[in-house]
């Protein structure tokens, strides 16, 4: 079963047709199950709520299943820490990776920020 995180900042890219994101919609479906926190959902209504882009943004969110840790994160942050600098944000998608993955066994992390993307493969998780 292919499974996979996918962070705010794809389906922000999703949602404005970024070039960036290009290809990712297709990309998404080869996977069997998409997760992520539901700061997720904070994220990208706060970033069409700034363009002033209208309308239902639900569909955006219907094929993710939430991840809610059970406990703190503390374990998964100080293993992301001495990696470098990330925003708090970003930090806290890697950590709930983190925690699926001690589930799950393997998770791709999808993202398009650069930085997350290169400690989240130092983390072990695929792209």
């Amino acid at each position: 079963m292919k499974l996979a995180y996918i962070d705010s900042s794809c389906v922000v890219g999703i949602a404005f047709d970024e070039p960036s994101a290009a290809g990712l919609a297709a990309r998404l479906r080869g996977f069997d199950r998409l997760f992520s926190a539901n700061l997720l959902e904070a994220e990208v209504r706060s970033a069409l709520a700034r363009e002033r882009v209208e309308g239902e943004a639900d569909g955006l969110f219907s094929w993710i299943t939430w991840v809610y840790p059970n406990r703190p994160l503390t374990r998964e942050f100080l293993r992301i820490a001495p990696l470098g600098y990330l925003k708090g944000a970003d930090l806290w998608h890697l950590a709930c990776a983190l925690f699926l993955v001690s589930a799950t066994g393997s998770l791709s992390f999808l993202t398009l920020d650069k930085r997350q993307r290169e400690v989240a493969s130092q983390l072990g998780l695929s792209d």
